[in-house]
């Protein structure tokens, strides 16, 4: 074949008409998508203008707006407090029980009476006792009788000698007179002299049954305090708190029968932190709650305050008692007491969260003065027991309301309204 032209297929194409583009009009696809692009843009726009007043509206309630805030309450005769844990007791307690041995024949008492001083509790078989003190009281019959018999004989020696004079004296005067021989005077002198021996003897047996009486009422006396120590009675008033031996039992001496307490000595005995405790003293007033009972707040007041501390655990036992103790009491129960240490007049009391800085009773709170915001340091007592503390310095007189409860925005100068307290 011979060669085809350079330019054969550029013969072959067909020319296109130039359309003018701006004289085209425009299609109404187009104009439809164009219509969203502006809706686009004007949401956006509202919606920085609504972010704008959002953000400025903000701004001015946190930043410029009067703020909010709870006032610290005012209360008058504010009770400062310290609070310890322990358990009831009592500061007589005796385990009281026989001096012999021998069998328990008698239980008078139980566990849980109220026993009066003297009263008897138990009794030990005591006859062999009981027979020598019959023994005994004979013995006295006997030593009486006998000295009546040697008072007897006194008398009876006296009315010898008396009669053995006279007739010394008669013969005497006869044999002087020639009457009577000498010899039989002196027999009648000796006789006289006799019956005077026989008197001294006479008085002598008195003395010696007078003695025997002695002897005789001091062994009756042994036997009674013996037999005495068959029996129990209660050393002084008191509350039985146990019986620790029932009958047929043969206790040593010694050995506890009945554990007893002092009545009127029962009292709370309570553990106080070290860090609270000097600001006790006797004579405080106080209250007392039984664990058994914990609606009921008893009366008394700090009888003792224990010279030594736990050094363990760092505290110190105060011995608390009742103004008048309770019936139904038990020993050993837990008890809780409240000791008034002293009283406030009048105090803004501010919980703990509401103070910064605080140290060694000193922190800074936020008041409202002349209807502002302020920051004061202030001085604070001992805190309460619900853990509020007490502003004892540092407030101005008149005008300021400390707050209780911060809240955000807070700052100096910033107008502040106070909201009204809830009513009880």
């Amino acid at each position: 074949m011979g060669a085809m032209p350079k330019n054969a297929f550029t013969a072959l194409r067909t020319d296109t008409p130039v359309v003018d583009k701006a004289a085209t009009p425009a299609s109404p696809r187009g104009t439809a998508q164009g219509a969203p692009r502006l809706s686009r843009n004007l949401v956006f726009a509202a919606l920085a203008v609504a972010v704008l007043g959002l953000t400025g509206f903000l701004s001015w309630s946190r930043f410029l707006s009067a703020v909010t805030v709870s006032p610290a309450p005012v209360e008058s005769n504010v009770r400062e407090q310290v609070f310890g844990l322990g358990t009831v007791g009592a500061r007589v307690q005796s385990n009281v029980g026989f001096k012999v041995a021998g069998v328990l024949i008698a239980l008078k008492a139980d566990q849980g009476d109220r026993i009066l001083a003297g009263q008897m509790l138990a009794r030990l078989d005591a006859r062999d006792i009981e027979a020598q003190l019959a023994v005994a009281k004979a013995g006295v019959g006997q030593a009486r009788a006998n000295i009546e018999k040697a008072k007897a004989d006194v008398i009876s020696a006296s009315a010898t000698l008396a009669n053995a004079k006279a007739i010394s004296a008669r013969r005497t005067d006869l044999a002087k007179k020639g009457f009577a021989s000498q010899e039989e005077a002196q027999t009648n002198e000796a006789t006289a002299r006799v019956a005077t021996a026989n008197l001294a003897s006479a008085q002598s047996g008195v003395t010696v049954a007078e003695a025997a009486l002695q002897s005789a009422q001091a062994q009756e006396t042994f036997e009674q305090a013996t037999l005495a120590n068959y029996s129990l009675y209660a050393p002084y008033d008191a509350w039985i708190v146990s019986r620790n031996l029932e009958l047929g039992s043969m206790p040593i001496p010694g050995q506890s029968v009945f554990t007893l307490v002092a009545a009127h000595t029962v009292w709370a005995l309570g553990y106080v932190d070290e860090r609270l405790a000097g600001r006790l003293s006797v004579g405080q007033p106080a209250e007392i709650i039984l664990r058994s009972n914990p609606s009921q707040h008893i009366p008394g007041h700090v009888e003792r305050i224990e010279i030594e501390s736990d050094a363990v655990n760092e505290e110190r036992l105060v011995q608390v008692a009742f103004d008048h103790v309770p019936e139904n009491i038990h020993l050993a129960e837990q008890a809780e007491v409240v000791i008034t240490t002293g009283m406030l007049s009048r105090a803004v009391l501010i919980p703990p969260a509401a103070v910064t800085d605080f140290r060694d009773g000193h922190g800074t709170v936020w008041t409202v003065e002349n209807g502002e915001l302020a920051r004061r340091e202030v001085t604070f007592g001992p805190a309460l027991l619900d853990g509020r503390l007490p502003v004892v310095d540092g407030l101005p007189d008149t005008g300021a309301v400390v707050v209780a409860v911060p809240v955000s925005g807070l700052r100096v100068g910033r107008a502040a309204r106070i909201a009204e307290a809830p009513q009880p």
